[in-house]
């Protein structure tokens, strides 16, 4: 789970990235890539298999729970991102 915040760096793609989720499906996969990419951060995605989708950035040092829990992350309309928009419980 991505609250956890533990910081995971681990390779997608052959690169070290900062793990943002694990174990993801496509849509939460996607929703999450265009969030990070609108915030200027450079995305791997890994398809595991059955396992779904790992998904990353390539800056060390982002961690997921602590850019939304200081308002770092903004939506393309350029709302602060909080709690409820990053898991997909708010549009």
């Amino acid at each position: 789970m991505w609250n956890k915040g533990k910081h995971n760096v681990e390779e997608v793609n052959g690169k070290r990235c900062s793990i943002v989720e694990t174990e993801i499906n496509e849509n939460r996969m996607k929703f999450l890539k265009s969030l990070l990419e609108n915030n200027k951060y450079i995305v791997e995605v890994e398809n595991m298999g059955e396992k779904g989708f790992k998904i990353g950035v390539t800056d060390l040092l982002f961690n997921p729970v602590i850019d939304v829990y200081k308002r770092r992350l903004f939506t393309d309309n350029g709302d602060v991102v909080d709690y409820n928009y990053w898991n997909q419980l708010t549009k």
